[in-house]
């Protein structure tokens, strides 16, 4: 596994392409829930150690809304997806078909939002690389953490980590009703011959 990130530039292309068919998706599906036009692009993807991702991903003092889930079946790891609390509130307001600005607060009806949009996101990824596998992968039952960043990737390090283990974190942005600006950041967190089976997978392309 040490040479994991020396794929070569196709390869990440092969991962990116995976991760562009899943935005596509989850856009698709939020744009009907919310009847808005959503657009979700992915810029950049990035293969790191799981300590190292707090570098990638921003501040890591920042508030995040964080939906862990559990991938299960032919491939089996976590993913985790984040937004900044803003972020976070103004998908709320999206999905409850409120104002823009309404959510103050993270209470049970806006948590379940916030799961339901990780669980649309963490599953459109999911199943996009499921195709490209050709294996079965099925999510768990999403669980929401608000916190700082650095406290949530801490806790999913300590709970989760390995020495060896690598993380795809997928750099995810959204354009709602045209609107830019509002970011996220989708880590797959494969076990270990997971990660093998998925690397040997973007070889063959």
């Amino acid at each position: 596994m040490e040479d994991v990130r020396d794929l070569k530039a196709l390869q990440l292309d092969a991962l990116k392409e995976v991760a562009n068919i899943g935005a596509g998706h989850a856009a698709t599906a939020l744009s009907q829930l919310t009847h808005r036009r959503i657009m979700i692009s992915v810029p950049e993807i990035n293969i790191a150690r799981l300590e190292e991702v707090p570098g990638l991903i921003g501040d890591p003092q920042e508030v995040v809304a964080a939906v862990l889930m559990h991938m299960l079946g032919d491939l089996t790891g976590r993913t985790l997806l984040m937004f900044p609390e803003p972020v976070g509130r103004q998908l709320c307001d999206m999905l409850l078909k409120r104002p823009l600005g309404t959510t103050t607060a993270f209470e049970t009806i806006e948590q379940s939002c916030i799961k339901e949009a990780g669980n649309i996101l963490s599953g459109a990824y999911m199943n996009a690389l499921s195709e490209f596998m050709g294996m079965l992968l099925l999510p768990s039952v999403p669980s929401l953490v608000v916190d700082l960043s650095a406290a949530v990737l801490t806790t999913t390090y300590l709970n989760f980590g390995h020495d060896r283990d690598f993380v795809f974190c997928v750099e995810t942005e959204f354009s709602i009703d045209a609107q830019d600006g509002l970011r996220g950041h989708f880590l797959l967190l494969p076990d270990l011959a997971s990660l093998k089976a998925i690397f040997d997978a973007i070889r063959l392309t």
